[in-house]
């Protein structure tokens, strides 16, 4: 559908998940990457397939929330490839505990912070600087329908981080409108990747998202890859400051949940809710009693399952 021949692509966590979904995409439609994420080795695993491609393929491992290694695998892409064309802020993080906003802790509060939010401006600031001296260039960022409102599946972190994503989303691509550089976001509702389908399907939570959702369906990790690709590419140069919703229309709806969120179940003996809150109109259906031990691995060990 696109073409960025001639064209080099910075992807931040790009080792696995939508970001390896990204890599595959732009590789196959000419682009030239620049790689980066924590683990070398997952990189190169991806690097190899979109060389398979065609795609010229600069890899370098780095930490989006330290400002050196930002600053590095900027550098190194550049000096590799000569320029970028286009950024993808796709590298983030959440909290799978289920924590209570009145329970969570500082630690994990700062650590989503220094990767969802401010790695993501450091690679904006480094990157939008050598579009604006090039003379253009459009930057995408993951953002989420957490950041646009409340959710009973939000995490508090996550959702602040993802919101203000969105905000610098808008400013800067106002800000940088009349120089050339171009600043979208796309926020992802659910989109099942093939490494978390297994758990999604086997936890039931597929069905539960699917049951809030106005398509009564996850996103498939095409469904995310292409609208990425239509706010980088040509097609969307007249798209600035936009921040596209691929939900499958679940924040066109309205309302809560009916059926009491597993999750508040979590934690009972660590980090239990203060106060009685809602109990909810239906008792949980027999296929969402899978989670309510929490997440293996999280919550319990994979040999008390049974115990569960």
């Amino acid at each position: 559908m696109f073409d960025f021949t001639g064209k080099t692509v910075l992807i931040t966590g790009a080792s696995m998940g939508l970001g390896e979904g990204f890599a595959h995409g732009f590789a196959k439609a000419g682009a030239d990457l620049i790689l980066t994420a924590r683990s070398a080795d997952l990189l190169e695993a991806v690097a190899d397939v979109c060389r398979s491609m065609g795609s010229t393929v600069t890899v370098v491992p780095g930490d989006v929330s330290v400002e050196e290694d930002v600053a590095r695998v900027v550098a190194k892409g550049i000096e590799a490839h000569g320029k970028i064309d286009a950024l993808v802020n796709n590298a983030g993080v959440s909290d799978m505990r289920g924590i209570a906003p009145e329970q969570f802790d500082m630690e994990t509060w700062n650590w989503i912070m220094s990767i969802d939010l401010n790695g993501a401006f450091m690679f904006m600031r480094d990157v939008g600087k050598h579009m604006l001296e090039s003379g253009g260039g459009s930057i995408v960022n993951i953002c989420s329908i957490m950041g646009h409102g409340a959710n009973e599946l939000n995490v508090i972190a996550y959702t602040a981080a993802k919101g203000a994503l969105r905000n610098l989303t808008l400013q800067l691509g106002c800000e940088w409108a009349d120089r050339g550089v171009r600043v979208n976001a796309v926020s992802p509702g659910f989109i099942v990747t093939e490494m978390v389908r297994p758990a999604l399907e086997g936890m039931g939570m597929d069905k539960w998202i699917a049951s809030r959702t106005p398509m009564r369906r996850i996103g498939e990790l095409d469904e995310i890859v292409q609208p990425v690709m239509f706010l980088a590419s040509d097609a969307a140069s007249y798209v600035t400051g936009h921040d596209l919703n691929v939900d499958g229309g679940t924040n066109a709806s309205n309302g809560y949940y009916q059926i009491p969120p597993i999750h508040q179940a979590w934690n009972a003996d660590t980090a239990p809710r203060v106060g009685v809150g809602y109990e909810g109109i239906q008792p949980r259906p027999d296929w969402y009693e899978a989670m309510s031990a929490g997440i293996p691995g999280i919550h319990y060990t994979a040999d008390t399952a049974g115990e569960a």
